[in-house]
């Protein structure tokens, strides 16, 4: 199959998308919808996501406009088994189809019906991922950027920001402004001195382990700690406020006493 999306193509390029729908009416719309949008182009109309896999095999796209409730294969289960998908908004009369629209990292998702202002939303969307892509050429299937495209060795005075993505937005984190991370399944919740609200990313926890800095540590199985940030260790825990406390999972004691130790002053 053709690489289905090019993220960092110069933007004077027209965005090359096709729009896939079973229903004729949904999918006429979708098409006169993209051709009022001048940076838009329409490369196919598919009434199946197999015929949508054809137009993939000889076309190179960078973006689909997707219903989710198809026959035979449906828009989710497509998107999941593309190996370098384009850009997703998906389409669908379904809201519970959003969480799950969210995991499969959707630029944008559109509950039918939508109108004009909507379809323009998730269009300037597309162009602004688009743009990040091409501004950020560090990116990466996990959903995390480095400044600089580089991977600087953990610890090392270039390694002190983080671009990730979250709520369709990618944002710049500084790494010591990281309290601490908390793992959720297939997502993250990265915990900030700066704000009261972790940010919520999809991520695996070893992706992100692998790019922080020497100062923080795998203590459980779902938490990785700024050791900068700690106040308190009682017994199998640590403290890092009056409202905060994180375990000590048993696989992990021994990496942390020894860190423990080192620091310990007295008998």
């Amino acid at each position: 199959m053709k690489r289905v999306s090019l993220l960092f193509r110069t933007f004077a390029v027209m965005i090359r998308v096709i729009a896939i729908d079973d229903e004729p009416l949904a999918l006429q719309q979708l098409a006169t919808y993209i051709g009022k949008v001048p940076f838009l182009q329409l490369v196919a109309q598919c009434e199946s996501a197999i015929e949508a896999i054809s137009v993939l095999n000889r076309e190179t796209v960078d973006a689909i406009f997707c219903d989710i409730n198809m026959p035979d294969l449906n828009g989710m289960d497509f998107v999941k088994q593309l190996a370098v998908p384009p850009l997703i908004v998906f389409t669908t009369a379904y809201s519970e189809y959003a969480v799950e629209g969210f995991r499969v990292n959707a630029v944008d998702y559109l509950l039918k019906p939508f109108g004009l202002q909507d379809f323009m939303r998730a269009a300037n969307r597309l162009k602004e991922r688009l743009r990040v892509g091409e501004q950020s050429s560090g990116i990466g299937t996990s959903g995390m950027l480095l400044e600089n495209n580089t991977h600087p060795a953990s610890g090392s005075p270039a390694d002190n920001t983080l671009f990730v993505k979250t709520d369709y937005r990618v944002v710049k984190i500084a790494i010591q402004d990281i309290r601490y991370v908390e793992g959720m399944s297939e997502y993250l919740k990265l915990h900030l001195d700066s704000q009261p609200k972790p940010i919520i990313t999809l991520l695996a926890m070893k992706t992100l382990e692998e790019r922080l800095p020497s100062n923080f540590m795998r203590i459980h199985r779902s938490y990785i700690v700024n050791l900068d940030k700690i106040q308190e260790v009682n017994k199998n825990r640590v403290i890092i406020d009056a409202d905060t406390y994180l375990p000590i999972g048993d696989s992990y004691k021994d990496q942390f006493n020894s860190y423990i130790d080192a620091k310990f002053l007295g008998k």
